[in-house]
């Protein structure tokens, strides 16, 4: 494309070179033409008196006398040149426009027009061609690794995540060693997770770890308004990293392009979903090449994409508990002078993620230098703490006694997602991560018994603080959908039952059945309470502890 539009522009070049020739030409021309000697009436009278003049001209206002080697001029009213035209050959000129100054003036209007013209050629040429502009300059010259410097040790509070990423990272490093025992490693990783918690941060960890090249692309990149573009990028990126293995491919909010197919889903949306399939199946697991994946939306993404063989391993991260926090914390004060307890820090950034815990250090950091502070205080980082969480949810900024509420609330969830043997690996104030295993058989009870785990807060605080709150909203919905999926799929065999139960019977007798059980295990809750108010979640394995020392 380029090379035509310079050939293009040669061209064009040629014809206004040649224009503004005969341009010159013309000015000389009429240079010359104009190159007359202007003279006196005394030295006319001579000229006429020596015979020297051999033609006589009348041009406008003047007067030409041409001898055999020069012209004179003189203005014509200055002499009485009548006698002349006795003497001489006379040649009267019509006081017309001069047609060379026509043709220059020409030849400038169309050097304008053609300058103008080419302009407008220029843009709308460039206009048209930007899609085979983008088609002559292959995606893969916009993709190119990145080397990366960040380690383990610069992300805090990950314990569990590098528990995971190790054997990648050791495969990455070793890829013949798992070839040799004919070992399957995940083709995908799929970081699951809220805004702010390092999803990012752990893949460039990941590949800092390894020591291998890492594509960056987000999924936004790959959506491009001419059809097949984006498929194009994929193929690329894919290209490039296979060049480059062992290496990572990190896709940043992969539910950009992997949104389910279907409805409104856009051809080239789709068509760039379907190359990446098609690129995860095409190559092997000794290809040296991982690619990792980060999305908040996991519910929103093609089945496809989480079948085996792609995203196949999912690593769900949460916000930060307090230890996390803690460590955190150290990491990004370890270079600052203060004089803070980190731990009581900690206590007061519940709901943080990493990224809004190194911009509250930060904001520190700036509001002590602007008040001539030789260290951070505590105050430093209570006088920033509502700038750092303008616009949060009110749910990330809980006072003492809205964390008491939520405390007994999660831990009558905990309790008795427990004692009905709901698996669960934390709850606690700003978390609850309950399994959600699909089984082919679910039985009515299983069903009835998730409805009182979601009524146990409501039922909790209603219990101890005489008052019903609304972090409760979302389960009591949850429990009466619950409770009507009963009715709409248990209809046919409750109708051979000799009582049918409405859903609105169903929510009445599981909230009499788990109240009985809260008031009975009324110490234990206490307990559980106390404990995440102290660690801000708990783990089923140590509300099991607690009920076995009761039992």
């Amino acid at each position: 494309m380029i090379k035509t539009f310079l050939n293009m522009n040669a061209k064009r070049l040629k014809t206004i070179a040649l224009l503004f020739g005969i341009l010159v030409i013309i000015v000389i021309i009429g240079i010359f033409k104009n190159n007359n000697t202007t003279i006196t009436r005394g030295e006319v009278e001579k000229l006429d008196k020596n015979g020297t003049i051999t033609k006589v001209i009348v041009d406008g206002n003047y007067l030409y006398l041409n001898t055999k080697n020069k012209s004179y001029r003189i203005y014509k009213d200055a002499i009485d040149y009548k006698d002349f035209f006795d003497k001489y050959p006379v040649e009267i000129k019509d006081d017309g426009v001069d047609l060379s100054m026509m043709a220059i003036f020409a030849i400038i209007i169309l050097l304008g027009i053609f300058y103008i013209s080419s302009k407008k050629k220029d843009l709308n040429f460039l206009k048209s061609s930007s899609f085979n502009k983008n088609e002559a300059q292959t995606p893969s010259e916009h993709i190119s690794p990145m080397k990366t410097d960040i380690k383990f040790k610069d992300v805090a509070g990950i314990d569990d995540v590098k528990e995971e990423l190790e054997e990648i990272i050791d495969f990455l490093k070793n890829p013949k060693k798992y070839k040799n025992f004919d070992i399957r490693l995940p083709k995908g990783v799929l970081l699951v997770g809220p805004p702010g918690v390092g999803k990012t941060l752990i893949a460039k960890a990941v590949a800092g770890e390894a020591d291998v090249p890492f594509f960056y692309q987000s999924g936004a990149t790959f959506v491009n308004i001419y059809v097949g573009m984006g498929a194009k990028r994929v193929s690329a990126l894919f290209q490039m990293a296979k060049k480059n293995a062992p290496s990572i491919i990190f896709i940043d909010e992969i539910d950009a392009i992997g949104k389910s197919r279907g409805g409104r889903q856009s051809d080239e949306r789709e068509a760039t979903l379907n190359q990446l399939l098609t690129e995860m199946d095409g190559f092997e697991d000794s290809s040296g090449v991982i690619v990792i994946a980060a999305t908040n939306k996991i519910d929103v993404l093609d089945d496809a994409l989480l079948r085996a063989g792609r995203f196949d391993r999912r690593i769900f991260l949460s916000l930060p508990s307090i230890d996390e926090r803690i460590k955190t914390l150290e990491l990004y004060l370890s270079k600052k002078s203060h004089s803070v307890d980190v731990r009581e820090l900690a206590k007061m950034s519940i709901g943080f993620n990493f990224a809004s815990l190194s911009t509250w250090v930060n904001e520190a950091a700036l509001y002590a230098i602007k008040e001539n502070k030789r260290y951070i205080e505590t105050s430093d980082f209570e006088a920033v703490k509502d700038k750092v969480i303008t616009g949060k949810s009110r749910f990330l900024t809980y006072d003492d006694e809205e964390r008491n509420i939520q405390a007994t609330y999660q831990a009558a969830k905990a309790l008795l997602a427990t004692w009905y043997d709901i698996g669960f690996s934390k709850i606690g104030i700003a978390m609850q991560n309950f399994e959600t295993m699909d089984h082919n058989l679910t039985s009515k009870n299983t069903m009835i018994e998730k409805i009182k785990v979601y009524l146990a807060g409501s039922i909790a605080t209603n219990l101890k603080y005489k008052n019903i709150y609304s972090n409760s909203i979302k389960d009591i919905e949850l429990s009466k959908n619950l409770a009507d999926k009963i009715i709409n799929d248990f209809e046919l065999i409750l109708q051979s039952d000799t009582k049918i139960e409405s859903s609105e019977q169903i929510l009445q007798t599981a909230k009499k059945d788990a109240t009985a059980i809260l008031e009975k295990l009324d110490s234990t809750l206490d307990g559980i309470a106390e404990h995440i108010l102290e660690n801000e979640f708990i783990t089923q394995e140590e509300v099991r502890e607690m009920l076995r020392e009761i039992f």
